[in-house]
């Protein structure tokens, strides 16, 4: 199975972003406990390339990508790091040339059809469309009428109150922020809030009808 096809599978993508490189395996590792078996570490998190290695480390079974990925150099630091797949907010073709020459997806950030055509033109496998806040759950199914091979993930605005509403629309994914990964649940020292998230998320995907 392609690590595509298990984005879609496991269709929840926790994002971790933090300040505090010190927690990062921990978080991960609360994560992991809940359930989640792909997460993405934001570039612009200290420590992320280190947290990447030591979570490839430890669980065989966990699918980690690096995400706000805004090159060509980054990607090709983070792919080397063991990141199996990269997240960006825009789009930039080097980038996925690099993770193309590496055989590692990049999934670029777009909103506009043009955008969108154009990633897949550049060999994206999958898009980021972000921020999908201001569109809504419906906008895929617009954007399906004339390219309807497109394979989405939605970020932005997604959160537990609405992921069943995207996923349930056709979405191949979501990626949910600070409502799984709470940033003062991360302060406190709360790693056991972090779990309960990643069990709701999935639960909510259960009850949804999703895969998980």
């Amino acid at each position: 199975m392609s690590i595509i096809q298990t984005i879609e599978q496991e269709k929840i993508v926790p994002i971790i972003r933090s300040s505090d490189k010190t927690q990062l395996q921990q978080v991960i590792e609360s994560l992991y406990a809940g359930g989640a078996r792909v997460l993405e570490v934001t570039m612009n998190t200290p420590g992320a390339l280190a947290a990447i290695e030591w979570a490839k480390a430890t669980h065989s079974d966990l699918h980690i990508g690096a995400g706000t990925v805004l090159d060509a150099e980054s990607a090709r630091t983070a792919i080397l790091s063991g990141a199996e797949f990269l997240l960006a907010p825009t789009l930039d073709a080097k980038t996925i040339e690099t993770g193309s020459r590496y055989g590692v997806p990049v999934i670029p950030g777009v909103l506009t059809p043009t955008e969108i055509l154009q990633a897949t033109e550049a060999g994206a496998e999958m898009v980021k469309i972000f921020p999908i806040r201001a569109f809504g759950p419906s906008y895929l199914k617009d954007v399906h009428g004339p390219l309807p091979h497109v394979r989405a993930m939605a970020v932005g605005g997604v959160s537990l109150d609405n992921m069943q509403e995207y996923l349930q629309h056709g979405w191949h994914a979501v990626g949910l922020g600070s409502q799984v990964v709470d940033p003062k649940a991360i302060e406190r020292g709360d790693m056991k809030q972090l779990t309960r998230n990643m069990e709701q998320a999935r639960a909510l995907l259960r009850e949804g009808g999703g895969t998980r």
